[in-house]
């Protein structure tokens, strides 16, 4: 259920000082969102509709500044490290920032280092094949790789250690298949080497990667939702052959810890107002994103609980970044 919040109001009082309160404007400079990866990816494609339906808002200019590296932590750690004056945020698959924590030695703190605004979508993985894997179904995915044991590349999306890289290994492993793993430092390039056959399969964003699916350039085999997508009936979960898989593309907003409450307030009914505009609506579902109505409180406690679910994920799975 998505609930439509009204934006909060557009003066924000700040204390400057313990003998005087100055009325600030906000937004009164220009807004920056680091993706920590590069352009063309879900998160990208997210940040610039949000961007430029605040920039109409607000009349200032909503930067967007790609910068990928080391499975999202390196853009991450430049907004953990940022003033938090309400100017500097990132946008990103929280999928991996709660997964890194098993498997990197980070140089922040997820829980304690990110104050959260909103979650902006979620959208379900698509297990994706070159069209020049011979295969259409889970089945037929699964018989061809054991077939070809080894052999095939598997598009790790945002780089080791990512929500892209549990998926395909749990999906392996739960199939007694093996396949090597090419890293990418963002999901677009990833497509693109899929798109000419470079690497033969992966599990990516709907947002990212159904275009293309739709334009005949990868094929489809499954999704990995909770049910089957509206507008693929006939494509199977991969639950249905993996009962319990379910991996998918978290996108959150997140700001620098000790950020005012009123700007995280005022940025989240923003998100959420943006959401609702029917266009915006209507282009989220057509890629199968889906809007979410979590309060920053509820985003909060959302993160404080997958750390270390996902560092079971990691540990039952023997899941290592080499």
């Amino acid at each position: 259920m998505f609930k439509i919040l009204f934006s909060a109001l557009a003066v924000v009082t700040f204390c400057g000082s313990a003998q005087a309160q100055t009325p600030v404007v906000y937004p009164s400079k220009p807004i920056k969102i680091v993706v920590p990866f590069p352009a063309g990816g879900t998160s990208d494609v997210l940040a610039r509709i949000l961007g430029q339906k605040m920039t109409e808002s607000w009349g200032q200019p909503v930067v967007i500044e790609n910068k990928p590296g080391s499975s999202g932590n390196l853009g991450a750690d430049l907004v953990a490290k940022a003033a938090p004056d309400g100017y500097t945020f990132v946008l990103m698959d929280v999928g991996n920032l709660v997964i890194s924590p098993a498997l990197f030695k980070l140089p922040f703190n997820v829980a304690n280092d990110f104050a959260p605004v909103a979650m902006v979508a979620y959208s379900p993985h698509l297990l994706a094949v070159s069209t020049k894997v011979p295969a259409n179904t889970p089945a037929e995915l699964v018989a061809y790789a054991k077939a070809q044991k080894g052999k095939l590349n598997y598009a790790v999306a945002a780089g080791m250690g990512s929500a892209s890289h549990l998926a395909g290994v749990m999906y392996a492993q739960r199939n007694g298949i093996e396949w090597g793993y090419v890293p990418y430092k963002g999901g677009a390039q990833a497509i693109t080497d899929l798109i000419g056959g470079q690497v033969d399969v992966m599990f990516n964003g709907m947002v990212a990667t159904y275009p293309h699916v739709k334009a005949g350039k990868i094929k489809l085999i499954a999704i990995s939702g909770v049910k089957r997508n509206a507008q693929m009936p006939d494509t199977p979960t991969v639950a249905e052959s993996l009962p319990g898989f379910l991996t998918g593309s978290f996108q959150g907003l997140l700001a620098p810890a000790g950020t005012p409450k009123a700007i995280i307030d005022k940025m989240h009914a923003e998100v959420q107002r943006i959401a609702a505009i029917p266009d915006v609506r209507e282009r989220l579902t057509t890629l199968g994103a889906e809007p979410s109505g979590m309060s920053p409180a509820e985003f909060g406690n959302w993160l404080k609980a997958e750390i270390p679910a996902m560092a079971k994920i990691v540990k039952d799975e023997k899941i290592t970044v080499e």
